[in-house]
């Protein structure tokens, strides 16, 4: 497997520290300093439909491919206003494409678990293109009068191309069962017969997911690492999961890493689930940061609680 193209579509509003502290008992400073964000983007006119079409669209472009010429989608998104049919049909249609299409919901971690379904298909045979769409909208979720959580996130769609290639060096997943730390509650519709009321936003323990998420990211990366035999030296760039940047140091220093390898745009995004590393990966690529040759590790981590890492050559 190997990334041919790239993508990316944010809203046009954007919601600073400073606009949240007229609406909720907090200021830049709280934000900041324990989230490393100082503001993000959140859907108003446009729909996630629209960013994930313009995400895709940019894509191909970036491939050089028409819409005719992806063999399967795969759609990572967490929610949307659709419970049926999914997402990955909608965008589908909307592009132009004609091949089967599926959605993938593991949260924070879709795009890697995305990249690791492609590679199979890929790998079995039965595609040659496959276009991988993050399109979240977790703003959707939260309670705005909780800062706790409503801080935290914003909206956005990357898209990533990938094609039959040697670039995929090391994969690997985990998921274990730990539902309390992080996890929402979808209203559904009256139900006579059910007595029980379900429907909560987004319920977050952040010392557990911390917990969680520091630990599980650092034993994906030296797995990978040491499955692809690569040495920290040889490692380009550590794109992660853009959640918090407290996590994201306390991983750094751990592997006793250099700033520079650790790219970040949670200060601009805040943590937009499954579309951040694809997010920041186009971001890159749009600005030429990326060479050939580079090894990337990507790790990333959310509900679930899923974990998965890789190690990718440019």
């Amino acid at each position: 497997m190997k990334i041919i193209g790239t993508g990316s579509a944010l809203p046009t509003l954007t919601v600073t520290n400073d606009m949240l502290s007229e609406i909720l008992d907090t200021s830049h400073e709280w934000i900041s300093t324990r989230t490393g964000i100082s503001q993000r983007r959140i859907l108003s006119e446009e729909s996630l439909v629209e960013l994930g079409v313009a995400a895709c669209n940019e894509a191909l472009q970036n491939a050089n491919l028409a819409a005719k010429d992806i063999d399967f989608i795969i759609c990572s998104n967490t929610v949307n206003n659709y419970v049926t049919p999914a997402l990955s049909c909608i965008i589908q249609g909307e592009i132009g494409a004609d091949c089967p299409c599926i959605d993938l919901n593991s949260a924070c971690s879709g795009f890697i678990y995305a990249l690791d379904m492609a590679a199979a298909y890929l790998d079995s045979g039965k595609a040659k293109n496959i276009l991988i769409v993050c399109a979240e909208e977790p703003s959707k979720i939260v309670d705005w009068s909780m800062r706790e959580t409503s801080v935290l996130f914003g909206d956005g769609a990357a898209a990533t191309i990938v094609t039959q290639g040697n670039s995929l060096k090391s994969m690997h997943l985990t998921t274990f069962s730990a539902i309390q730390p992080l996890y929402y509650q979808r209203k559904l519709e009256y139900n006579p017969f059910n007595k029980r009321e379900e429907f909560k936003p987004l319920v977050m323990n952040g010392k557990d997911v911390y917990k969680m998420a520091v630990t599980a990211s650092i034993n994906d990366i030296n797995c990978v690492m040491q499955e692809a035999n690569v040495t920290q030296q040889e490692v380009s760039y550590y794109l992660l999961h853009q959640a918090n940047v407290r996590i994201m140091d306390t991983i750094r220093d751990y592997l006793g890493e250099k700033d520079e390898k650790f790219p970040k745009n949670i200060h601009k995004y805040g943590n937009t689930s499954s579309a951040s590393i694809p997010l920041l990966l186009d971001e890159m690529n749009k600005d030429g940061q990326l060479k050939d040759g580079d090894l990337i590790v990507m790790s990333a981590f959310g509900a679930g609680f899923s974990t998965g890492a890789c190690v990718l050559e440019w």
